[in-house]
């Protein structure tokens, strides 16, 4: 399958990569915005924000300029959040993208790639990368590189800064629409299974839980999935389905009658809210983790969260809610 194809290529390169070469110039001549995936396993425990401040002088060291650090998990939270932080990266004029791994053994990895101008943000190939035990060998790791190199970089900041993400979203708040859909019964609705969302999803595959999976197991995971998925289906939703386990572009799905996709997302009740253009909640605790679905209309690239909240921590129960409150007119 092609998206299978494409996660072996991403993981030759990925585990081919460590030590070789020599730093990107475009690392050494232009802006890099950091994002920290973080396991909570890893030991000693330290929240991303600590790890930034104890990495952020290596980076410098190593000849880049880092002028902003975010949680991978935030800027990854759906395709949507995924372009309006390539949106604000772009007035930023960033160049680079530097992606720090810490797994649940405590080994960190560190890629540099070249920022794609788009919401792909990192290219599938052509990345730098590093890998060291501990935050200490991966500070020194780009300290020692840092002393081999020319940098132009000059003016840097001394101490990471934490910008705040909540404008990053604003551009894809307007198009939340909390209503349904029309015409579910004459076009396909689209189901992606785990890591089937396109190029944009390759930045999720840095993530402390994703990094280094083979793909047969993402293929046993989808296969799962899928098998979950058919039950709710069968049992709530009465028109044609497709289920997408290769990335298929828009124009390539709207040929074959696909213009519904589900999209689903994961993350801080408050947070997805926030992110969709809804008030707070006025009761309950927004801190709670939950999965909400929603579809994207590929035509008019119109997204519909439906005219209920119906978010919950189980996926099952979501994408029962859902389904169900697709009936309402």
């Amino acid at each position: 399958m092609k998206f299978l194809s494409a996660v072996l290529l991403f993981f030759l390169v990925y585990s081919g990569s460590f030590g070789q070469g020599t730093l990107p110039e475009s690392f050494l001549d232009g802006k890099s915005v950091v994002l920290i995936s973080n396991s909570p396993q890893a030991r000693p425990l330290l929240g991303w924000k600590n790890l930034a401040e104890e990495i952020h002088l290596g980076i410098v060291e190593a000849g880049g300029d880092p002028v902003a650090y975010y949680e991978l998990e935030d800027v990854t939270l759906s395709e949507e959040t995924q372009a309006g932080f390539a949106d604000a990266f772009n007035k930023r004029l960033i160049g680079n993208i530097v992606i720090i791994t810490r797994k649940s053994s405590g080994e960190l990895l560190l890629h540099i790639a070249p920022y794609t101008h788009n919401k792909n943000m990192v290219p599938n190939s052509g990345i730098f990368s590093i890998q060291a035990e501990n935050v200490m060998g991966l500070r020194e790791n780009l300290a020692s590189m840092g002393r081999n190199v020319r940098t132009k970089n000059l003016l840097v900041l001394d101490v990471p800064e934490f910008p705040a993400g909540e404008g990053s979203l604003a551009g894809g708040r307007s198009r939340f629409l909390d209503r349904n859909p029309l015409n579910l019964d004459v076009f396909k609705l689209g189901i992606p299974l785990s890591g089937a969302s396109g190029e944009s999803a390759f930045l999720s595959m840095y993530r402390y839980d994703l990094l280094g999976k083979s793909a047969a197991a993402i293929a046993a995971e989808q296969a799962a999935e899928k098998n979950g998925l058919e039950g709710i289906f069968k049992a709530k939703y009465p028109h044609q389905v497709e289920y997408l386990t290769d990335a298929k572009t828009e124009a390539e799905l709207i040929r074959d009658r696909v213009q519904f996709v589900l999209m689903r997302v994961e993350g801080r009740e408050a947070d997805l809210r926030s992110s969709m253009g809804l008030p707070e909640l006025e009761s309950g605790d927004g801190s709670q983790i939950v999965v909400k679905y929603y579809i994207k209309f590929l035509v008019r690239n119109e997204l519909y969260i439906g005219p209920v909240w119906d978010a919950d921590p189980n996926w099952r129960v979501a994408l029962g809610q859902f389904l169900e409150n697709l009936k309402i007119k």
